[in-house]
């Protein structure tokens, strides 16, 4: 049984944060790049409260992603009921092209035992875009080889931490 939740543009956003599914998260989720690492940390929990596990693959470092567990992900996300986030601290970004997002996440299994995580997550910005760098998921290049995103340029100019 999924437990995906649907949601109106009207509706309060998951993530959090007060403001309205459509002015908050809803952009994201449609394509447009998160401002800061925050935001991209609440879209990230509203996508699993909603199922979209694409956009949690895209929003991961690039050099990351061929390494995600995505069924895994996805299960998590349907068969969860999403609690709660709870942002504590925010370091990093405003001039910088790397942020920390402190956060504590809640949620119930299937047999309702209730869970929270608490995480520093660190996030790096390529261009214009901001990403999750996935503690569980080494990168390994040499600083001149290209990157393992694939994106042609060298690793020290792209994804490298």
């Amino acid at each position: 049984m999924s437990t995906v939740a649907t949601i109106n543009s009207a509706d309060n956003c998951p993530c959090g944060s007060g403001k309205v599914y459509g002015q908050c998260c809803q952009p994201c989720h449609a394509g447009a790049p998160a401002g800061n690492a925050e935001l991209l940390m609440r879209s990230r929990y509203c996508a699993y409260t909603l199922g979209l596990i694409d956009y949690l693959v895209t929003t991961t470092l690039p050099a990351q992603q061929t390494q995600l567990e995505v069924e895994q992900m996805r299960s998590w996300s349907e068969q969860s009921r999403w609690l709660g986030l709870e942002v504590e601290q925010v370091t990093g970004g405003a001039g910088s092209n790397r942020a920390q997002v402190t956060f504590t996440a809640r949620w119930a299994d299937p047999d309702e035992s209730v869970h929270g995580h608490r995480e520093c997550s660190d996030f790096k910005q390529i261009g214009e875009r901001w990403y999750f760098i996935d503690p569980n998921h080494s990168v390994k290049a040499g600083r001149n080889e290209p990157c393992p995103c694939g994106s042609g340029r060298k690793f020290k100019q792209c994804c490298m931490l």
